[in-house]
């Protein structure tokens, strides 16, 4: 293997495209593995804990889950705090944003359109914005979480803002985090960054 490789579904989505984001920002020269849904069931027996995105590095194991590979490229390419404390306090949102995850993806799995509509509506008036009040309160002048540079728990947070405000859950408002301006404002700011649009306008 000459360069890093990146394993997630073809699909800028999610845990695999934040991944990507970051490697993008680290000028990281990568394999970016794109799988078809039929070929997952047969790669996922030889994945670490049978879950993507898996990111492999020549000569060492491979490592999953999203927040482990993002905090591996940001200490390596100052997109992650040194000081350990305000490391933690970095990871800590990360590990908010994926509790979200947590909790919306399940309705993904339900076939049934009115209970689905039913379910994501009960998420809107409830979690979700207990959520993002609780995201509110760790966030500071900005604009990005940390200050002024963008890091990779800014990816985070821009992708899964954004998947909410898309319009295209049924039942989930796009703007179900208007009412959070400091959310927004780390959102708009990644969004905005030239790296970023720059990413996004390679198609």
């Amino acid at each position: 293997m000459s360069k890093p490789r990146l394993i997630y579904f073809d699909a800028p989505v999610s845990r695999g495209e934040e991944c990507r984001l970051a490697l993008h920002l680290a000028n990281i020269d990568f394999e970016d593995v794109r799988l078809k849904r039929d070929e997952w069931m047969a790669r996922k027996p030889t994945t670490p804990y049978g879950s993507v995105p898996v990111y492999e590095v020549a000569g060492k194991p491979p490592i999953a889950h999203s927040n482990a590979i993002l905090v591996y490229i940001g200490r390596g390419q100052g997109l992650h705090p040194k000081d350990d404390f305000e490391a933690a306090r970095h990871e800590a949102m990360m590990c908010h944003v994926e509790d979200l995850r947590g909790n919306v993806a399940p309705t993904l799995r339900i076939t049934d359109e009115a209970e689905k509509k039913k379910a994501r509506e009960a998420l809107a008036t409830g979690y979700l914005l207990t959520w993002a009040g609780f995201a509110e309160k760790q966030l500071g002048d900005g604009p990005f979480f940390g200050g002024a540079a963008l890091q990779v728990v800014d990816l985070k947070l821009f992708m899964t803002v954004r998947w909410l405000t898309s319009g295209t859950l049924d039942g989930i408002p796009a703007t179900i985090f208007a009412p959070f301006p400091k959310l927004t404002r780390v959102f708009e700011a990644v969004r905005d960054d030239a790296r970023i649009k720059a990413y996004h306008a390679k198609g």
